[in-house]
């Protein structure tokens, strides 16, 4: 750990504050402003669909500005499209909602890649510590996101506009210690500058497929509940505070274990990190079909973001294996785009099933995205027996 690196895990932690409370507070503003139940979680779903739409461009932006200037352009579009999700709950206008998340997104696909940056700041022998130690600034979400939602529901006349509002205070105090970090020169490439091998070649790789896959379909099945988990609480009659609670044990769940998921990659592989992973999220799916009290919740949802913490984690890991220097920016954005899209995805099918089949159905249907990231996680470790180089090109 040193300076930049404490400094960048704030950054993270003031990301996650903006991502749980919009978890926390826009699949309900969504219930109360959509024309149909069935669209109420669009509002997340427009954050993950302007991240996936975002995420080439962030890294264009990237290897051309450098991570700083493209960072500090990503809190600036957060603080505007905060004020512009306040203005929209404030008029009761759903749409403008969905397309103020859908610019956040933007945010989002900058603030995703602080995971890469982090081993930047440190030294080589220390990249899976980088990364974990910027993942564990979740924590400060896990805090301050659900709480913050809780203090300024109610702080205006209209509910949630001052959840929105005081998102613009988390981006500015970000872009203040962002400015302060010293990221390695950036030199922007010259025309004719190797870029390094052709996306299509790099994406064949067997260590590509299972880092992304693992990545994407576990966050894919975290953002399925998670996004769900508020509206599955009001109705089983919980109040919006047990609601907060159980996705403040939830963020703690994705970031506690940061502070010894890169020990254990470094000690037992990324791929036996990964497989507990998985049998963590199933470990959710079977306590939430057990039963709808506040316990239930709880523990399905801190079970499902330690889940998420060693599958996205020990995916990260795999992913710096796979490409060169001058390939980073492209193949980070590749999984990127991969992970968003499927969020995108998840995020319109959680709001969907749990309004019209039932949080049970909901929960069911995660099944199959965890048996694929099973099978994958097989794949590979057989592929590893037989030849001994997970890189090679299936």
């Amino acid at each position: 750990m040193n300076r930049n690196l404490l400094l960048l895990t704030f950054c993270q932690g003031m990301f996650l504050t903006n991502n749980v409370t919009f978890i926390a507070i826009n699949g309900l503003v969504g219930l109360a402003l959509a024309p149909r139940g069935w669209m109420a979680t669009l509002p997340v779903m427009g954050y993950v669909v302007g991240g996936a739409l975002s995420a080439p461009l962030v890294a264009h932006i990237q290897r051309r500005l450098g991570r700083k200037r493209s960072f500090q352009l990503g809190l600036v579009v957060a603080a505007l499209a905060a004020a512009s999700c306040a203005w929209a709950a404030w008029a009761h206008h759903f749409w403008w909602l969905v397309g103020s998340t859908l610019c956040a997104g933007f945010y989002s696909a900058n603030a995703s890649l602080y995971r890469f940056a982090g081993p930047e700041l440190a030294a080589p022998s220390y990249k899976e510590k980088a990364i974990s130690w910027v993942l564990a600034g979740g924590i400060v979400g896990a805090f301050v996101g659900p709480n913050l939602a809780s203090a300024t529901r109610d702080l205006l006349a209209a509910k949630f506009v001052g959840s929105y509002l005081a998102l613009i205070v988390a981006a500015l105090l970000s872009f203040v210690a962002l400015s302060f970090i010293r990221f390695p020169d950036h030199h922007a490439p010259a025309p004719g500058d190797a870029s390094g091998r052709p996306l299509a070649e790099i994406v064949r790789q067997p260590l590509f497929i299972v880092a992304v896959a693992s990545a994407a379909l576990g966050y894919g099945v975290m953002n399925l509940l998670m996004a769900a988990t508020p509206i599955a609480m009001q109705q089983c009659s919980h109040p919006f505070s047990s609601a907060a609670l159980v996705l403040e044990w939830h963020v703690l769940g994705m970031f506690v274990p940061s502070f010894f998921t890169g020990h254990l990659i470094r000690r037992l592989g990324a791929l036996t990190v990964m497989s507990a992973g998985v049998v963590l999220e199933l470990v959710c799916v079977l306590v939430a079909l057990s039963g709808v009290e506040l316990m239930h919740f709880l523990a399905a949802l801190f079970a499902l973001g330690v889940g998420w913490n060693f599958l996205y984690t020990g995916g990260t890991t795999l992913l710096t294996a796979v490409y060169r220097p001058e390939e980073k920016n492209k193949v980070q954005g590749a999984m990127d785009t991969c992970v968003y899209s499927t969020m995108a995805l998840t995020s319109f099918s959680s709001g969907a099933l749990v309004t019209t089949q039932g949080w049970q159905w909901l929960n069911l249907g995660s099944l199959v995205p965890i048996a694929a990231v099973s099978l994958a996680l097989l794949w590979l470790a057989a592929l590893q027996r037989r030849t001994g180089d997970l890189r090679t090109a299936p």
